[in-house]
C-alpha cells in the first residue's frame, strides 16, 4: 500500500512538473517581415477609400509578445512614403487645373494591441484572423508643390485658392504626427514556426497638414492614410514539446 501511494504521488509530482514545463513552452513570441504600399486619404484625391493612383512602396517589421491564446502586444516599426497628385484625376476638371501635389516619407512606430480572434495564438497550423488597434507617431517631411496651378482657370486677382496658398504656406507642416493605427488581418500557419500573413490597416491621423495644403482645399477634413500587406512571420519556442504522452486503456 504505501509502494502504490508512493508511487501515485512521484507521478503527480511528476505529471504537475511537466504540464508547468510544456505551457512555458508555449509560443511566447513572434516576429514579422511585410512589404506593401501606403495610401494617401485626403484632399488631393476624390477618392473616398484613397489614392491608389499614387501609393508607393513600405516594408513594415514586428514583434509579438503572446501573452494568452487570444491576446498580444506588438512592437511595430512602418517605413514608406505617401504621395498625391491632382493632376492624374480629369474629373472633376478643376483637380487637374489647380495639380496640387506632395510627397513625404514616412517612418511610423506603434504600439499595437492584437486580438486573435478564434483564439489560435498557440496553434500548430491553420488560418487566425485577428484585428488590432493601437498608437504611436509618424515622422515625416512634408514637401507641398503648388507650382502647376492654371493661372487662366484660378485667376490669381479673384481665386480664393491663393489666399488659402498664403495661409497654408505661413502654416508650419507636422514633422512628427500622433497616430492611432486600426486594422485587420489573418495570419496562416505551415508548422509551429512558420506562416504568413496579410493585413490591412487605417491610421487616424489628427491633421489636415499631412499633404501640405488646408485652406487652399478643404480645411473641414482631415488626411489620413492606410496601409496594405503581405509577409511572413516567425514563431519562437515549441509547444508542449515536453508533455507526457496520451494515455490510452
Amino acid at each position: 500500500m504505501k509502494r502504490f501511494a508512493t508511487a501515485c504521488t512521484v507521478f503527480t509530482i511528476s505529471t504537475v512538473i511537466n504540464v508547468a514545463y510544456a505551457q512555458q513552452n508555449d509560443p511566447k513570441y513572434e516576429f514579422g517581415l511585410n512589404l506593401g504600399f501606403l495610401v494617401y486619404q485626403g484632399d488631393l484625391t476624390p477618392k473616398r477609400l484613397g489614392s491608389f493612383e499614387t501609393q508607393k512602396f513600405s516594408i513594415g517589421l514586428h514583434a509579438s509578445r503572446f501573452f494568452s491564446p487570444s491576446f498580444s502586444v506588438r512592437l511595430n516599426l512602418l517605413r514608406g512614403k505617401l504621395s498625391g497628385d491632382e493632376a492624374v484625376y480629369d474629373d472633376p476638371e478643376y483637380r487637374k487645373m489647380r495639380a496640387l501635389s506632395f510627397t513625404t516619407p514616412v517612418t511610423e512606430l506603434s504600439v499595437q494591441f492584437v486580438w486573435n480572434v478564434l483564439g489560435r495564438n498557440y496553434a500548430d497550423k491553420g488560418f487566425s484572423p485577428y484585428v488590432f488597434a493601437g498608437g504611436g507617431f509618424s515622422f515625416l517631411k512634408i514637401k507641398p508643390d503648388a507650382s502647376r496651378i492654371n493661372t487662366t482657370y484660378f485667376d490669381p486677382e479673384t481665386s480664393e485658392v491663393w489666399a488659402g496658398l498664403a495661409d497654408d504656406t505661413a502654416h508650419a507642416l507636422p514633422k512628427v504626427l500622433p497616430v492611432i493605427p486600426v486594422g485587420v488581418g489573418v495570419k496562416y500557419f505551415f508548422s509551429q514556426r512558420f506562416g504568413l500573413n496579410a493585413e490591412t490597416s487605417y491610421r487616424l491621423a489628427y491633421t489636415d497638414y499631412l499633404d501640405g495644403f488646408s485652406q487652399a482645399v478643404n480645411p473641414k477634413k482631415n488626411d489620413h492614410y492606410l496601409n496594405y500587406s503581405i509577409g511572413v512571420v516567425l514563431r519562437t519556442g515549441k509547444k508542449n514539446t515536453l508533455a507526457c504522452p496520451v494515455m490510452r486503456y
